[in-house]
């Protein structure tokens, strides 16, 4: 998968060393443990018997008390390196996931619902964490003590070694195998049968009136509780193999120990060991096998990571490359002409903006109204330059969009319908659209929205602190202070995006009345469905389907289409 070499191999090369000291550490924990469970075999043996010596038992009784000790502190510098190593991991996958959608923040928000994909993207990275913390780790360290253990048991006999790791290779190999297997089934079913029941959800949610109404409600509800019933059967399923293939390895286990008691039994009356030696060889199988159990539970959690990095591969293959700038200079107007420009998002869908062709010269005010889906974010997109025309061309100054790369935040600034507002000072977020403004250019921001004489009169002015997202003014005082943003910025295109929606009509038509006043002498490119303020427009453009379907001044289009009237009238009629 391509997303392998992005978002795990590299990072394994580059912190290589810190993943080796982890997998070290883990390895001398599983060691630690054996070795404490060795001694301490060997301790109880030795003091059964009747000693040569009592100090012979003094060597056995430090290392256990060495072994008991090192095991707890070889586990947390295996958790210390680990997770420290894992958390940078952590922390350049996000910049990398940042570096990918920062750029096309507007493309996002027109394709998907945002705080749904972060999420889900969010989600993806953490599981991907999980690839280091809990597989490539335990995995490595299990393969480890599983090859230390035949290697350590052949000095004494590589037959019987040989006949261990057969029986260890199961628990190593073929339980995590079938893990493997059932788990990627498990997935695809229940992925198939989860999305059912997410779409009868939300037919019952959309539309339970409807099938009460055509009579079919029984087949609606045995159909939702088919799919449930299936649905916790192979959750069940799931649980009951978990739950067995633990009881079997520890049945293994079992078998394990016994031919390790025969065997260190029979070794001992040969003479090759003391029999002191019986009860260590015997009961250190038990730690063994507990550092190779997690190697299943660690191969099965796969496909986990595998829907994550597909979800991240359609992402990255979703979203439109970023473009560098090749534009020197920025100049302050902007003639914009759009020439047969057409748009598809994917092979086999519609077209969003269709054969538009628009001239907007500099201080043109233009307005794009229709409903949603008729192509207007589209178009902002692709002037903004998001996004790419799949035909025809747009300029601005008689370049490409693409071509100023991020210098096209100089030519336009957007006035949306939630404008964000950090909590900190009303200077402090009117200062974001110029970082070196003195206070007389933010008083002059703030004159010319009209919005001088209620900030000044506060108690502490422009040191006015905003609270989070604003909510220390009203919905018409937040628009005008993102405004003042805006003017303090000084593009020569603004972007108006509904920046009046959820207002009363009487602030929506001041607002309107001190935007227009605000921005004379830029171009102003305003998607709206109301219209107030329309008379101020050089050019109203109706879009439907990504065409202009009506196009014209407002005097002319009063006089030519009665649609228009009736809609001019309505809004008309709510101030």
């Amino acid at each position: 998968m391509n997303l392998f070499n992005i978002y795990i191999k590299p990072y394994l090369k580059m912190y290589i060393r810190s993943i080796i000291l982890a997998v070290f550490f883990g390895v001398l924990t599983v060691f630690g443990s054996s070795a404490l469970t060795f001694t301490s075999g060997y301790l109880i043996s030795s003091a059964s018997i009747t000693p040569y010596n009592i100090l012979s038992l003094y060597v056995p009784v430090v290392l256990v008390r060495t072994f008991g000790i090192s095991q707890a502190v070889t586990r947390y510098l295996e958790r210390l390196v680990g997770h420290n190593t894992v958390l940078r991991v952590l922390s350049n996958m996000r910049v990398r996931l940042y570096k990918v959608l920062e750029p096309q923040a507007l493309f996002l928000r027109t394709r998907y619902k945002t705080g749904d994909l972060l999420g889900t993207l969010s989600d993806d990275i953490e599981h991907l964490q999980d690839a280091y913390i809990r597989t490539i780790f335990p995995t490595i360290v299990a393969l480890s003590v599983f090859a230390g253990s035949i290697l350590s048991l052949a000095v004494f006999d590589w037959l019987f070694a040989l006949w261990i790791a057969v029986l260890l290779g199961v628990i190593v190999f073929v339980y995590p195998w079938i893990s493997l297997r059932l788990m990627t089934r498990h997935q695809t079913k229940q992925k198939d049968v989860r999305g059912r029941l997410y779409a009868i959800l939300t037919d019952a949610v959309m539309g339970l009136s409807d099938w009460v109404i055509s009579g079919k409600k029984d087949r609606f509800t045995e159909q939702f509780f088919k799919d449930n019933a299936e649905n916790l059967a192979m959750e069940r399923k799931q649980r009951f193999w978990n739950q067995s293939r633990e009881m079997q390895i520890r049945i293994l286990s079992g078998v394990v120990l016994i031919f390790m008691g025969i065997w260190s039994g029979s070794m001992a009356l040969a003479g090759e060991f003391a029999p002191a030696y019986i009860a260590a060889f015997t009961l250190v199988t038990i730690p063994v096998i507990d550092g190779l159990i997690p190697i299943s539970l660690a191969v099965e959690r796969t496909p986990t990571y595998k829907e994550s990095l597909k979800r991240l591969e359609e992402i990255e293959k979703t979203v439109p490359p970023v473009y560098e700038g090749t534009v020197s200079s920025v100049e302050p107007v902007a003639d914009i002409v759009i020439d047969q420009v057409s748009y598809r998002y994917s092979e086999g869908q519609e077209e969003a903006v269709k054969n538009l062709s628009l001239s907007i010269p500099h201080k043109t005010k233009i307005a794009l109204l229709g409903k949603s889906g008729a192509g207007k974010s589209t178009l902002l997109q692709l002037l903004q330059g998001a996004l790419v025309p799949t035909k025809g061309k747009i300029t601005i100054n008689g370049h490409a969009p693409q071509e100023y790369g991020d210098q096209i935040y100089e030519i336009m600034s957007v006035l949306n319908q939630k404008p964000y507002l950090f909590s900190t000072t009303v200077e402090n977020n009117i200062r974001l659209g110029k970082r070196n403004a003195d206070l007389e250019e933010v008083e002059e921001a703030i004159r010319k929205v009209d919005l001088d004489e209620y900030i000044l009169s506060l108690p502490n002015g422009l040191k006015t602190e905003m609270q989070e997202t604003g909510a220390r003014f009203s919905g018409g005082e937040r628009q005008r202070i993102a405004l003042a943003r805006i003017l303090l910025k000084n593009t020569p295109v603004v972007i108006l995006d509904e920046p009046t929606v959820g207002l009363d009509p009487q602030t929506e038509y001041e607002l309107v009345e001190t935007i227009f006043e605000a921005l004379k002498d830029k171009t102003v490119i305003w998607i709206t469905h109301h219209l107030i303020g329309i008379e101020k427009m050089d050019q109203v453009v109706f879009m439907d389907k990504g065409e202009i379907v009506m196009s014209g001044h407002h005097e002319e289009l009063l006089e030519k289409s009665e649609r228009y009237r009736q809609l001019y009238e309505m809004d008309r009629g709510g101030l």
